[in-house]
């Protein structure tokens, strides 16, 4: 019965594995695929559709107002769109159509745009596309008119006495150098036609954080007001895996409204999405490894927002409140902007830094973050210490097994002795096959006399699941294991083994489907499953033996198109497991099955009669 239990339970663990890799994992994958040429095909077909014409730029209607704008509650623009585009040029045609601030740092390396003074011109310089240090660099920004846009930008709406405002069409006059690098800053001015002037500065740190100083100065003899507003458009839905362990889409956290993420398809069907008035936090659009945020320093109104009229337009933008401004006076305002690779350090240290509010949030930690941001801190710290996170993950997996090794040392003891008193359970199944309950009750009786627990056996694997969920989410999520190395084929832990054991691991010269790319990492993970597996006596039931053959098969197929990293950690923990289990067998005097079982898996296949 206790044998039985313990079997039916690890199945239905192992079942329920299975189920969610298929639900989470799989099926979201096919989705992805589809979506991805479901995109494609739409994107091709706009631009067969697209007709002769400039880029024009329109306000979208249904734009926020401003309650207590002096100018009669005028709509204020903060939704603004690129309007449809016809003959859309290269990347590098669009960045040069136009004059621009050169940036170059020790991260990152592109262009501000002086009309609009739009960031739509970025890459990531120690961030390539593949592990080919020769690929190209990751393209975070592109500007409109490009195949891709992707840009963030500030700009004013204004009551009637302003006159015009600086917004997307704006062309800035640069003050001084037009080159940005780490720490410095550029000036930028424009003054309208009634003598208002507007003034920008903007600074960039080594990272990836812009500060963007707006003052508006009234040299006009009205009463003026404005209202600044900022926005990161997206006119693409970027292809992914939209597995469910990870968010990409629009985000912000948002004051009193807390952390906001509705993806793609979501704001498709919602079309716009606005949230409460707040003093603190950020909005923006976050890639797996990348993402744009701006984070305004004072009051503000934030919305999501998609249209299709003309292609896929994702935008967040806010809109701060408005500035009265007599004659003569001044105001200025201050907004951040932060593009690039969510570096966990770097995310955190702005957070701290700049008090950033909830700005760890960025990064998706999940549900679980009490165990990943944990977790993720250990693998960082010996991957400090010995240079290789493949290594910091083996010495990682040993720290758990001795954090939970008194709770493991007692289950396995446990499963010892009831090893011990298997002849005595024989002895009263057999005595008492036709009374069950008298049956339970001796058992029962036993199990106290021996101080037994018979679910112990369950704890080990209970345990290790939700450190292997962690586990992947970590080496899923977190740039850090993006294309890190382990040893010898191994080029990118967040990646599936590369191998495959039906063309003898690339010794025949073909590639096999992808469903069969079962490499050196999961053999071996399978293999010390099965090992592990067989420490114990068969189980007495032939479907349970059965089970118990197979199932290290599954898992094998199974955990092949995971990160390599993750299956590491498995094979190793299984390893570390049979010893740790045959030392406490051993320690309690009970005889360690594993070479019988071999032996006799051995003789059943060449002699298959009963």
């Amino acid at each position: 019965m206790d044998n039985s239990r313990n079997t039916y339970l690890a199945i239905g663990l192992s079942i329920l594995i299975i189920i969610a890799w298929q639900y989470f994992y799989v099926g979201p994958r096919v989705d992805a695929q589809k979506r991805a040429a479901e995109i494609e095909a739409q994107r091709k077909a706009a631009q067969v559709e697209q007709s002769q014409g400039a880029t024009a730029e329109s306000a979208v209607p249904g734009v926020p107002t401003i309650s207590g704008n002096p100018a009669g509650n005028a709509a204020v623009p903060g939704a603004i769109v690129d309007g449809k585009q016809a003959n859309k040029v290269s990347r590098q045609a669009a960045i040069e159509a136009n004059q621009r601030i050169v940036l170059d740092t020790d991260n990152l390396v592109g262009s501000i745009n002086l009309k609009g003074a739009r960031v739509d011109d970025l890459r990531l310089k120690n961030y390539r596309e593949t592990i080919d240090p020769d690929s190209p660099l990751i393209e975070l920004l592109s500007p409109s008119g490009s195949q891709n846009p992707y840009f963030a930008e500030f700009g004013f709406a204004g009551n009637k006495e302003v006159g015009g405002v600086p917004g997307p069409d704006t062309v800035w006059n640069v003050e001084g150098r037009a080159q940005l690098g780490n720490g410095d800053a550029a000036n930028l001015s424009w003054t309208n036609e009634n003598g208002v002037i507007f003034k920008r500065r903007i600074e960039l740190d080594d990272k990836y954080m812009f500060t963007f100083t707006d003052s508006v100065e009234n040299r006009s003899d009205k009463a003026i007001a404005v209202t600044p507003w900022g926005r990161i458009a997206r006119f693409y839905e970027p292809e992914s895996q939209r597995i469910y362990v990870l968010f990409e889409g629009l985000i912000g956290f948002l004051g009193e409204d807390g952390l906001q993420e509705i993806d793609y398809d979501d704001i498709r069907d919602d079309k716009q999405v606005t949230f409460g008035k707040t003093n603190e936090g950020w909005l923006g659009i976050t890639d797996k490894y990348w993402a744009t945020a701006i984070i305004p320093t004072e009051e503000f109104v934030a919305t999501f927002s998609y249209r299709g009229e003309d292609g896929d337009h994702f935008q967040t933008h806010f809109v701060g409140n408005t500035m009265s401004i007599e004659p003569g006076a001044s105001k200025s305002v201050k907004h951040l902007l932060f593009a690039g690779a969510k570096e966990t350090i770097t995310i955190n240290e702005y957070a701290e830094q700049l008090d950033l509010f909830k700005f760890d949030f960025m990064i998706d930690w999940g549900w679980f973050a009490i165990i990943t941001k944990p977790l993720f801190s250990l693998l960082h710290y010996l991957n400090q210490m010995v240079g290789n996170f493949g290594i910091a993950i083996l010495i990682a997996t040993i720290l758990v097994k001795l954090v939970f090794f008194p709770l493991a040392n007692l289950s396995y003891a446990s499963m010892a002795k009831m090893k011990k008193v298997q002849p005595q359970m024989t002895k009263i199944r057999e005595q008492y096959a036709d009374d069950k309950p008298q049956q339970q009750k001796e058992m029962m009786a036993l199990y106290k006399k021996e101080k037994i627990n018979p679910a112990a056996g369950c704890w080990p694997m209970l345990i290790q699941i939700p450190v292997f969920f962690a586990l992947y989410k970590v080496i899923y999520i977190t740039i850090e294991l993006r294309h890190a190395p382990f040893f010898g084929w191994i080029k990118d832990l967040s990646a599936p083994d590369p191998t495959s054991m039906f063309n003898l691991f690339g010794l025949l010269p073909f590639d096999v489907p992808t469903i069969l790319v079962i490499g050196v990492w999961p053999l071996l993970m399978g293999i010390t499953m099965f090992l592990q597996m067989r420490m114990n006596p068969a189980p007495p039931d032939a479907t349970q033996a059965m089970i118990f053959n197979w199932m290290p098969v599954v898992f094998t197929f199974m955990l092949a198109s995971f990160p390599v990293g993750l299956v590491i950690y498995w094979a190793w923990n299984n390893t570390l497991t049979i010893f740790q289990q045959g030392f406490i067998m051993k320690k309690h005097g009970v005889k360690i099955e594993l070479f019988d079982n071999l032996i006799g898996l051995f003789r059943r296949k060449k002699d298959p009669s009963p």
